[in-house]
């Protein structure tokens, strides 16, 4: 059995009690080195035997999976985040369907919870938002056309960008063209949750400068929109008048 694991956004704390449990009894661990916070890596036992996917290509991962699980040891692919999430696991599952090997997934906090708990916001707020888009600019990997960020921004949803740090400019200028206001709020979380964390905050018309003076152009969420500086309504779920099927409203 392969165990996928979500390791969290970063805080050694933040991954699941199931994924510590998980990796505590792992033979072998193979770990996205450039995303993962090593110091998670603690809680293997110190014969554990520990590869960085970073260094590795697709077949060199399905390899030490298979001679893993061929000598019965127990094999956890660890992912940042949660692995459902930019994760390229799929092509890894179908690998691992092919070889007839079995596997598991144990879901992890993304980043972009992470960087709502650095911002303290929600992301869903009545009369601003009730919709969250989680996507990226097309870069090196090419989002679908209906995806692009200017059919993104006319919606005028909750935006959280992963994998687009490096392309502020292109980002800004996208958001603008597809209907943000130029004052429309913005947040720039680098590394949320590590002891590094670093909150920006600033505008659609001025942020890519402020990524540029901050030198930020990798491991940043992107969020954007008026849930992180709107006026809006309480929600009608602790309003006193409004009868649930818990309680009645009192008027």
């Amino acid at each position: 059995m392969i165990e996928f694991v979500g390791a969290g956004p970063g805080a050694v704390d933040l991954i699941t009690v199931r994924g510590m449990k998980i990796l505590q009894e792992a033979d072998i661990i193979i770990y996205a080195g450039s995303l993962v916070n090593p110091e998670i890596l603690k809680y293997a036992d110190e014969k554990c035997r520990i590869y960085d996917s970073a260094k590795m290509n697709l077949p060199e991962i399905i390899e030490v999976m298979r001679s893993g699980e061929e000598a019965g040891l127990k094999v956890v692919r660890l992912h940042t985040g949660d692995p459902s999430l930019y994760g390229a696991i799929r092509e890894q599952m179908d690998e691992l369907d092919k070889l007839g090997i079995e596997y598991e997934l144990c879901p992890g906090v993304s980043a972009y919870q992470g960087a709502a708990a650095a911002l303290k916001v929600e992301y869903t707020l009545p009369d601003i938002s009730q919709t969250v888009i989680l996507s990226r600019a097309s870069g090196r990997t090419e989002v679908p056309e209906r995806e692009n960020l200017k059919n993104l921004a006319s919606i005028g949803a909750t935006l959280v960008l992963y994998l687009s740090s490096s392309m502020g400019e292109k980002v800004q200028q996208e958001l603008l063209e597809g209907g943000y206001p130029e004052d429309t709020p913005v947040a720039i979380v680098y590394k949320a949750t590590w002891p590094e964390e670093k909150v920006i905050r600033s505008t659609l018309s001025e942020f890519a400068a402020r990524m540029e003076q901050e030198k930020i152009n990798r491991t940043a969420l992107i969020i954007v929109g008026r849930v992180l500086d709107g006026e809006y309504s309480y929600s009608k779920l602790y309003d006193p008048g409004f009868t649930t099927g818990y309680r009645i409203g009192k008027s």
